[in-house]
């Protein structure tokens, strides 16, 4: 019962925490910062969702926990990648 209510608070405190990099990833003053508050928020929906599985006791979640992580991967080398092409551009 106890963990239950402190991983439900931790839940909170993750979406919470999400929400505030989700506030860098738009105001972001250069275009490396935003790729690293995507990431973050990445790691963080990954740990979110493996909680709520395990609160839940549904192990269907761990299976959408890997395929956002391997998303989410693709997506950062994907970004990075085009901030590198843009970067080289302007010189």
């Amino acid at each position: 019962m106890m963990v239950e209510k402190l991983l439900i608070f931790s839940s909170v405190f993750l979406s919470l925490t999400i929400l505030l990099c989700t506030i860098r990833a738009i105001k972001g003053p250069n275009p490396a910062d935003r790729l690293i508050a995507i990431n973050v928020i990445g790691t963080k929906t990954v740990v979110l969702i493996s909680i709520i599985s395990f609160i839940l006791k549904e192990s269907y979640f761990l299976d959408v926990v890997l395929v956002y992580a391997l998303i989410s991967f693709i997506a950062s080398i994907i970004i990075s990648n085009s901030i590198e092409t843009n970067r080289r551009e302007r010189q």
